[in-house]
């Protein structure tokens, strides 16, 4: 027997943003991270992000019976809510109905953590979002990707592609991180904490 959805047919449109920066050059970096998992849960549902708007790419669809827009921010990191504001705006999605998936260097890599509102945590494009927004009350599904070495360049070690290691990891992280989204959608906030943030997805250093 299909598991029932927290969410009616009459229930209002859900936001997925994804965060990261556009272009080649930033592709395969590890603040492009939020860009990865998004892409992957698109690809798992059929939906094509393939309309431009909000100064973003975007697509619409059904995800395990939950109407949702899935964003990818094409504006640079630093400037996320004016796509993220302009989606929010358009579709009629308040705080507590978006959700943004991000990097997080204060998690080790293949951490996942779920967390609903709160501050920006020194994170520009969380920043920009709460700014523009004019709140943190909304959904993050926070994706970790460690820190630098002790005295090293942390906005360098973002901007830089995943280690050899990291990489032969990244596909089941990935992986967790849309099964963390379609757990948010369907089943709410504190379902999927239970289930993804004491979880390691990768192995430790």
């Amino acid at each position: 027997m299909p598991r029932k959805s927290r969410r009616s047919e009459s229930s209002p449109m859900m936001l997925v943003a994804g965060l990261g920066n556009p272009g080649e050059r930033y592709a395969a970096t590890r603040h492009n991270v939020g860009f990865m998992v998004v892409q992957r849960l698109a690809a798992a549902h059929g939906l094509a992000l393939k309309k431009k708007g909000h100064q973003g790419v975007y697509g619409t669809g059904r995800i395990a019976g939950i109407e949702a827009t899935l964003l990818l921010p094409l504006t640079f990191m630093n400037l996320s809510g004016a796509s993220v504001g302009s989606a929010c705006k358009s579709l009629g999605v308040e705080p507590g109905d978006l959700i943004v998936v991000h990097d997080e260097i204060d998690l080790p890599f293949g951490a996942l953590r779920i967390k609903a509102g709160g501050g920006h945590g020194g994170h520009n494009g969380l920043r920009s979002i709460c700014g523009n927004l004019g709140s943190g009350e909304f959904l993050r599904l926070r994706i970790g990707v460690g820190r630098p070495p002790q005295g090293g360049d942390v906005a360098g070690y973002v901007l830089n592609p995943f280690s050899a290691r990291e990489r032969g990891e990244l596909d089941q992280v990935l992986a967790a991180g849309v099964a963390a989204l379609e757990t948010l959608l369907v089943r709410g906030a504190a379902a999927a904490m239970n289930e993804f943030n004491n979880r390691a997805f990768a192995s430790p250093d």
